[in-house]
């Protein structure tokens, strides 16, 4: 199953007078259950990306399917509404609210939610905290907390609302490397144990080392696609980054990485 999947993606901005173009025809499927990396450097289009596919923002041109719904085009209210059931969100600063605990902040997109009674509210803060390993700091706010026990809180926040995919975007920039990769660590033992997909922008190595699935974008345009075995990757050109004199990649094996680039424009 495709728990997300973009077809023929532009996003343009426009910059005093002038258009810039952030992403150009990108088509990718996500399969569920996968702990997949977005690389590129900084300004490549891996965070706009990232916020098409976590329904933050909207394409220019093309669709966007969450679970299998044509979300292109909903409304402010409609995409909040599916973000508070389908995603959760780790954010490089954390973006813990500084006035409240840490079970507060875990607690508080559930608020939000009708059908979560405040018992299994209470439940899936005690669950998750104690997952993150911080069952005895939930009294504690942001600042009683170091940056490893505040991206934890994090984590447990997006867990809390039980969704289907993880969105983080470089979630270990403002980490020093021992406490990153114990972060790192955390949410591919979540992802094995929970079956949560993983989606990251990000351009550390370490993340790209424990994922097993992999798109590599520059200047917007997808160029290249990748999946683990073992410890081996299998990577291909993304048909928009292909030239005409290059030898055609076989489709069946495009389909098995579980992300397909599109024919397009080499940007």
């Amino acid at each position: 199953m495709h728990v997300v999947r973009v077809e023929g993606i532009y996003k343009d901005y426009l910059l005093g007078d002038q258009v810039v173009q952030a992403l150009s025809n990108i088509t990718l499927q996500i399969e569920q259950g996968v702990f997949l990396a977005i690389s590129g450097p900084s300004g490549s289009g891996k965070t706009t990306l990232l916020n098409i596919i976590g329904c933050i923002d909207q394409p220019t041109k093309g669709r966007v399917f969450i679970n299998d719904q044509d979300v292109t085009g909903w409304s402010n209210d409609k995409m909040a509404d599916l973000r508070s059931h389908t995603i959760g969100f780790i954010f490089q600063t954390f973006n813990l609210l500084p006035v409240l605990s840490a079970a507060e902040n875990v607690e508080y997109p559930l608020l939000y939610r009708k059908d979560v009674s405040r018992e299994e509210r209470q439940r899936r803060v005690k669950y998750f905290l104690e997952m993150v390993g911080l069952g005895g700091k939930g009294d504690h706010r942001p600042n009683q907390l170091s940056g490893g026990q505040r991206q934890r809180v994090a984590i447990a926040r997006a867990l809390a609302v039980q969704p289907a995919i993880v969105l983080a975007d470089e979630p270990t920039a403002n980490l020093d490397r021992a406490t990153g990769s114990e972060i790192l660590e955390l949410m591919r033992n979540i992802n094995k144990h929970l079956g949560t997909t993983f989606i990251f922008s990000t351009h550390d190595q370490r993340v790209i080392d424990l994922s097993n699935r992999l798109v590599r974008i520059e200047d917007g345009v997808m160029r290249e696609l990748g999946i683990r075995r073992g410890n081996a990757w299998t990577t291909v050109p993304a048909a928009s980054s292909r030239k005409e004199s290059k030898p055609r990649v076989s489709e069946d094996l495009r389909a098995s990485l579980g992300a397909t680039g599109s024919q397009g424009q080499t940007g």
